[in-house]
């Protein structure tokens, strides 16, 4: 069963994927909706969160409420820019928090609340983790999850809590373009051996919000990332929204309506022109399209052709080809380098993107990948391997970081420039290098992004290490400092070493006295002294390192996992609640039917209780969709409980009527046939002659006592009238049944005596003969006896 723990997450902007790695491979999991896509949503209610597919499903109507596209605020501050221009797309309060912190401000329990990009984004990976533990049918702890190639240092830790916030053990944030390469290469069996040219092969992973480009090197059993570039704010979406921009300008002209103004109108919009996208990637004539009451009750027409949708995103696609020249130039390979061309992503289907990629790389791009899945099951595939539980197949992955690092510090003399890049752009990743330093005292390293990042803020932390001290005469201390970038991309300084240089004295031992006689007295001399000499070493102290980084402290990181948990009890418990109102409510309409048809219960029931029953039932259903609606899950039991205590014998007397004809019938054939075989005895049948006379004629005595009890109960049944509970319970008829069958069977079906061996007598003494001598040939000569 451990095995089946084991699995990767494509978390999305837009959905979200879960695969997991079986003895038979890689496979999507489907969530409650049987559905392979879990929308990236958290919707909250009066009384419960909603999550994924639901939450989706109710977000025209429950706006403010519904959370959706969080992924692009994880890790980052209110104040920064991106936030700011991301928050025009979204529909739900945010507020300042500590830290400059984004709060997001929804109606939950009835009252205001203001929950951490990070819970929301816990909130969601518990979701996911509970649709894989229902498929599974086991707990899940180890997974990886993907993220984009150009997240910071601060998205990824914000990540990391986020999955401690739902409880999942992440063995590795994996960047989504590896988890690509990854599920292409492994399957891969005509791959170039190790000493061989590699197979370079690119990959376009344009999604919903961002267009990733990466350029892989791959031999057997392993793969190296050569290049990887992006454009984070470059996606459907982008295209989503310059059609919504042409249709509301159409629309305002020739309807006077403007969806723009209009938040719930301006969202069926987007998902109107996002299924006209799809089909003008396959269609190149003019498309319709239709929206019903659209606004002020309005019903709107309009069309477009793909070449006019083209023109009206020509500065998206220059975009896209800058991209694409990009990651060619920093790869350091020609076209004729390059094996082919894999797109993934549901952006990257854009005939016009297509027709770039084909330009720019020289070959035709191929769809070997599913478009949607191939990063989950990457990051499926990356967890087998990292995890004890399951055998995969070896296959290396060297992963690149995106952006330089460098580091700051003050100088301890003019030699010292104060600053170095450890981690230059495309460095592989994960790594570690050893830096030294000499101090006389503690001292801190800053660490930040030295090149463009789509973040507003390049500080990644600043560590300080402490309990640094000069030597005994005044000088500087070695101190190594070892700077590394972890499997999940995030950099830190990892540990700090004082080498110490000391000076041991070595004792040399005096060549040892001759043993002394006992019995003479010892002569009283001086010591010897021992010879000294002094030997250099160099000790290793390890140093405390205070780190002051992006993410949240332990303390709140703690209260968040105390608060999903009460969450999640929450949650279970309105389930439960609304799973028995349900029960009611079902229970109440299907007793309604069934009573009011003669076909069914109301031939079991006196006129004067059909219509008690009918009157608490409808009193019942009032009660449950006024003053009822809201109740806690007990009420709701003891009301259906108390429905029960009528309803259930009407149901159950119907069953005995309805089924007692039934039994009766099988216990007269049962009779009928012996009877039969009773006189076939008499008759001197060779089939019975075995039997006893005796046994055959009290079984005869039996079957008429059981018929003539048959007749007197039949007898009451008939002329009892069916809304009154059957004379005789079913159970005594299955029981009388069962004993006549057993009766029968033991003396009329009671097989043959098996007739005796008859053993041959054994031979007598005097009939023994000797065996007779065999006669021999003799060979014979020249016609004479030999």
């Amino acid at each position: 069963m451990a095995a089946m723990s084991v699995i990767g997450i494509d978390f999305g902007n837009e959905s979200c994927y879960v695969a997991v790695a079986r003895a038979g491979g890689i496979e999507t999991i489907a969530n409650d909706y049987s559905l392979r896509a879990t929308p990236s949503c958290v919707a909250f209610s009066p009384r419960n969160r909603i999550i994924g597919v639901a939450a989706k499903n109710q977000m025209v109507t429950n706006m403010k409420n519904t959370v959706y596209g969080f992924k692009r605020l994880l890790g980052r501050s209110i104040d920064d820019p991106f936030v700011k221009q991301e928050l025009k797309h979204l529909q739900f309060g945010v507020v300042k928090c500590d830290n400059n912190k984004i709060g997001i401000n929804v109606n939950y329990l009835n009252e205001q609340q203001t929950f951490s990009v990070e819970q929301i984004t816990g909130m969601l990976l518990t979701k996911l983790k509970e649709i894989s533990e229902l498929s599974l049918k086991t707990k899940v702890n180890d997974c990886v999850i993907s993220v984009p190639s150009y997240f910071t240092n601060a998205e990824r830790k914000a990540l990391l809590d986020s999955a401690s916030i739902a409880g999942l053990n992440v063995l590795r944030l994996f960047n989504e373009t590896s988890a690509t390469a990854l599920s292409y290469g492994i399957y891969k069996q005509d791959l170039p051996n190790p000493e061989e040219k590699p197979r370079n092969v690119v990959f376009v992973d344009c999604g919903y919000t961002s267009l990733q480009v990466f350029i892989c090197a791959f031999n057997k059993g392993k793969l190296k990332m050569l290049a990887s570039t992006f454009d984070s704010q470059l996606g459907g979406r982008e295209f989503d929204y310059i059609l919504a921009e042409h249709f509301s300008k159409d629309f305002k002209s020739r309807y006077n309506i403007d969806p723009r103004t209009n938040a719930r109108a301006f969202l069926r919009l987007l998902t109107e022109v996002e299924k006209i996208k799809k089909q003008m990637s396959a269609n190149s004539t003019k498309l319709p399209m239709n929206i019903e009451c659209f606004m002020d009750d309005k019903d709107v027409h309009a069309d477009i052709k793909r070449s006019e949708f083209e023109e009206l995103a020509m500065h998206l696609f220059n975009r896209v080809e800058t991209t694409l020249e990009q990651c060619l130039k920093d790869s350091k390979l020609s076209k004729d380098d390059i094996y082919s061309v894999e797109i993934v992503g549901g952006s990257s289907r854009i005939p016009y993107i297509k027709n770039l990629i084909e330009k720019i790389f020289g070959k035709t791009p191929s769809t070997t990948l599913n478009q949607d899945e191939a990063v989950a099951r990457g990051c499926a595939l990356q967890c087998a391997m990292l995890s004890p539980a399951v055998r995969v197949r070896d296959f290396s992955v060297t992963d690149i970081q995106s952006f330089p690092i460098e580091l700051l510090w003050d100088p301890a003399d003019n030699s010292d420039e104060g600053r170095a890049e450890v981690f230059p752009k495309n460095h592989a990743v994960p790594f570690s290098k050893m830096l030294s330093f000499y101090r006389l005292a503690p001292f801190t390293v800053k660490a930040h992004y030295s090149g463009p990042i789509p973040y507003a803020d390049s500080y990644i932390g600043q560590f300080t290490v402490r309990d640094v001290k000069p030597t005994a005469d005044g000088a500087s201390q070695k101190v190594k400092v070892k700077a590394r970038i972890n499997l999940h991309g995030i950099f830190s300084i990892s540990s700090a070493t004082l080498l110490e240089k000391a000076e041991l004295l070595e004792e040399t031992p005096p060549s040892e006295p001759m043993e002394p006689n006992e019995n003479e007295p010892q002569p009283t001399e001086p010591e010897e002294k021992k010879e000294e000499k002094k030997k250099s070493v160099t000790k290793t102290i390890d140093l405390r390192i205070e780190s002051l980084t992006h993410g949240y402290s332990t303390m709140d990181l703690n209260n968040y996992i105390e608060q999903e948990g009460k969450m999640v009890a929450s949650d279970r418990q309105e389930k439960e609640r609304i799973d028995v109102r349900n029960s009611l409510e079902e229970y109440i309409y299907d007793m309604r039917s069934r009573v009011s048809s003669e076909e069914d219960l109301a031939s079991y029931i006196v006129d004067a209780d059909k219509q008690k029953i009918v009157q608490q039932l409808e009193e019942l259903e009032t009660w449950l969709y006024e003053e009822g609606e809201e109740c806690i899950k007990n009420i709701y039991s003891e009301k259906l409980d108390l429905l029960k205590m009528v309803g259930e014998p009407i149901k159950r007397r119907k069953v005995e009527y309805t089924t007692f004809p039934s039994i009766k019938d099988q216990a007269v054939q049962l009779i009928s046939k012996a009877e039969r075989d009773i006189d076939a005895f008499h008759k001197g049948s060779e089939q019975f002659n075995h039997l006893d006379s005796a046994e055959v004629d009290k079984l005869a005595e039996t079957l008429n006592n059981a018929k003539s009890w048959l007749e007197e109960k039949t007898a009451k049944v008939i002329a009892s009238p069916l809304y009154k509970d059957i004379p005789i319970k079913l159970d005594e008829f299955v029981r009388e049944k069962h004993s006549i069958e057993e009766s029968i069977n033991k003396v009329l079906y009671k097989p043959k005596p098996a007739p005796p061996k008859v053993e041959p007598p054994p031979p007598k003494e005097e009939e023994k003969k000797e065996p007779e001598p065999m006669e021999t040939e003799q060979p014979v000569e020249n016609g004479k006896d030999a």
